[in-house]
C-alpha cells in the first residue's frame, strides 16, 4: 500500500521553508504522494456543516486560511522529482472549469506527469455565495466540469454543451503530460459521491472513516461500479484517517479492507518540526511498505 501525506496548508505556519523541509523529507523517505485542500475563504460564523466533525465547524481558527493548491503545488513540484502531487480537494464547481484545466495541464507538464487531481463538490456554502456561484446543482456542475476537463486536455479541437456550461470551439495548449490526462480522484462520502466515482472516477478518496467503515463503503462502491460496467482495479482507493488515530495496525486494517493509499495527516508547525513530524510517521509509513511485499 502507497503511503502518502495529506496536508492543511494552513496560515501563518506553512511557510516556503516549512514547505521545502516537507518536500525533501518526502523525496528521502519515499511519499508517493503530498495531498493538500483548498479554501479560498472561510468564516468567522457560518451556517453550513462541516461534515468531519460533531459539531460541524471546520478545525481552522478566525484568522488562519489555506494556501492555494495549485501554487502551493507548483511550489512543490520544483523542489521534488519523485513524490506525486495531488489535490484533496479540489472544490471543482465552485472554479471556472477552463481555468482548471489549463493550471492542472501547466502543472503536470511542468512537473514531469506527476499530477493527482482531487475533486469534491463542496460543503461551504457561504463560500459559493462569496466567489457568486450557484450552490443549487453543484454535483450535476460537477460532472460537466469534469467533461470539460476532458476535452480540454484530451482533444486537439475541443467543446462542450451542457445544460450548465457551454465551451465554444477553441483549442488549449499544452496537454498533459499524462495521457489520457491526470487521474481524476472524487472526493465525498455520500451515495452521490459513491456513483460520481463509478462513473467518472480514476480513484475514490475518502476521510475519516476507520477500516470497517472504509470496507462497507467499498461494498456501496462496488453496486455501483458493477452498474457502470466498471472493477473497483480500475480505481485507487485512498484514505485519510484524518480525526481517527493512525497506526501500524491501522495501517494494516486499512489495507485489509482495500485501501490502495493511506493519506497520514500531515500537520506541522514550522520547519523545524518536519523531521520529528516524519519521524512520529516513520512506523505507519514501514507498515504501508510491508503490504506492497
Amino acid at each position: 500500500m502507497k503511503f502518502d501525506l495529506w496536508m492543511p496548508t494552513a496560515s501563518p505556519m506553512t511557510t516556503f521553508d516549512l514547505l521545502d523541509s516537507v518536500a525533501a523529507e518526502s523525496e528521502e523517505r519515499g511519499i508517493s504522494t503530498l495531498w493538500v485542500g483548498e479554501h479560498v475563504v472561510l468564516f468567522a460564523n457560518y451556517s453550513s456543516n462541516y461534515p468531519y466533525a460533531e459539531d460541524g465547524r471546520i478545525p481552522a481558527p478566525s484568522g488562519s486560511g489555506l494556501l492555494d493548491p495549485m501554487v502551493t503545488l507548483s511550489y512543490l513540484a520544483a523542489r521534488t522529482h519523485t513524490v506525486r502531487l495531488g489535490t484533496a480537494m479540489l472544490l471543482l464547481p465552485q472554479r471556472n472549469p477552463v481555468y482548471t484545466a489549463k493550471e492542472v495541464s501547466s502543472l503536470d507538464w511542468l512537473s514531469g506527469g506527476r499530477v493527482d487531481l482531487g475533486i469534491g463538490v463542496g460543503w461551504l456554502k457561504e463560500e459559493f455565495d462569496v466567489l457568486g456561484v450557484p450552490w443549487d446543482h453543484r454535483g450535476a456542475r460537477t460532472d460537466e466540469y469534469v467533461e470539460v476537463l476532458r476535452t480540454l486536455w484530451c482533444d486537439d479541437s475541443s467543446s462542450f454543451d451542457g445544460a450548465l456550461y457551454q465551451l465554444p470551439e477553441c483549442e488549449m495548449f499544452p496537454k498533459p503530460i499524462q495521457q489520457p490526462h491526470p487521474p481524476i480522484h472524487i472526493g465525498g462520502e455520500s451515495p452521490a459521491a459513491l456513483r460520481r466515482v463509478a462513473r467518472l472516477g480514476q480513484g475514490w478518496h475518502t476521510f475519516n472513516r476507520t477500516p470497517a467503515e472504509l470496507a462497507n463503503g467499498l461494498k456501496e462502491l462496488d453496486v455501483h461500479l458493477a452498474e457502470a460496467g466498471r472493477s473497483r482495479d480500475e480505481l485507487r482507493i485512498t484514505v485519510c484517517p484524518y480525526f481517527n488515530q493512525l497506526t501500524p495496525e491501522a495501517v494494516e486494517e486499512y489495507a485489509e479492507a482495500g485501501a490502495d493509499a493511506v493519506a497520514a495527516l500531515f500537520f506541522c508547525f514550522g520547519a523545524g518540526d518536519v523531521a520529528q513530524t516524519f519521524d512520529g510517521l516513520e512506523a505507519c509509513r514501514e507498515a504501508a511498505a510491508k503490504t506492497e511485499v
